[in-house]
């Protein structure tokens, strides 16, 4: 019996080391869809109006595990930001809108010498944070929420040497956001008397490095 269990483990042990698991990082832009903060900064700021889309920086980290050479499983923590400016003769409004999306994606991989490409789509929690500077007032609210994402992503590798790939990728989302609060207080469009929401459709482009070691079983 002690035998079949030691057998087993390094079978386990042998087919994980044979594995492929890759490492990412990543940075890139983002052109964000949130149509209750732009109504909510456009009509206390006539002066200075939000478009449609608008662009924040995003930061991710990645780790995927090959569970065949066409199918990766991974997880993805990310820092996105976006920021708005406006100086008047009241004084300075700032607004920063940052979000830590958690996602977990599984991809389809088309792989040749030296290159793959991967088309994946995932979901996970989304952990959002609003500071608000208003003019004459020298203080800064903060404002929070937890929401829930969609991701669809392709993306491409090239080898570089040595295991490193150079790494492309465009994604499509959308974060169920919520309304962020500070301590029960929502923040609030007085305009339509509406609380606002940061429900978020967003497309980005990236650009990264990936690490892939092991082979394939």
């Amino acid at each position: 019996m002690k035998k079949t269990v030691v057998l087993f483990l390094i079978i386990m042990i042998s087919n994980f080391t044979l594995a492929q698991i890759e490492l990412k990082g990543t940075m890139g832009i983002s052109f964000l869809s949130v149509p209750s903060l732009q109504d909510y900064i456009n009509f206390t700021h006539p002066d200075d109006q939000l478009g449609s889309f608008n662009s924040a920086i995003i930061f991710s980290g990645e780790g995927g595990y090959y569970l065949s050479p066409s199918f990766v499983l991974s997880i993805e923590g990310a820092y996105q930001l976006f920021s708005y400016t406006n100086v008047s003769t009241l004084g300075k409004y700032e607004m920063v809108y940052n979000s830590i999306p958690i996602s977990v994606l599984s991809y389809y991989v088309i792989g040749g010498d030296g290159y793959n490409i991967k088309f994946g789509a995932g979901v996970g929690p989304r952990f959002v944070n609003v500071q608000e500077s208003l003019p004459g007032f020298g203080t800064t609210d903060d404002y929070s929420s937890t929401g829930f994402g969609l991701i669809s992503r392709v993306e491409g590798n090239t080898l570089l040497g040595g295991g490193f790939y150079a790494n492309i990728g465009a994604d499509l989302r959308y974060d169920l956001n919520g309304e962020p609060e500070n301590n029960g207080e929502k923040l609030t469009n007085s305009v339509y008397n509406q609380n606002v929401n940061l429900d978020t459709f967003a497309l980005g482009v990236r650009l990264g490095i990936s690490y892939i070691f092991g082979v394939s079983n």
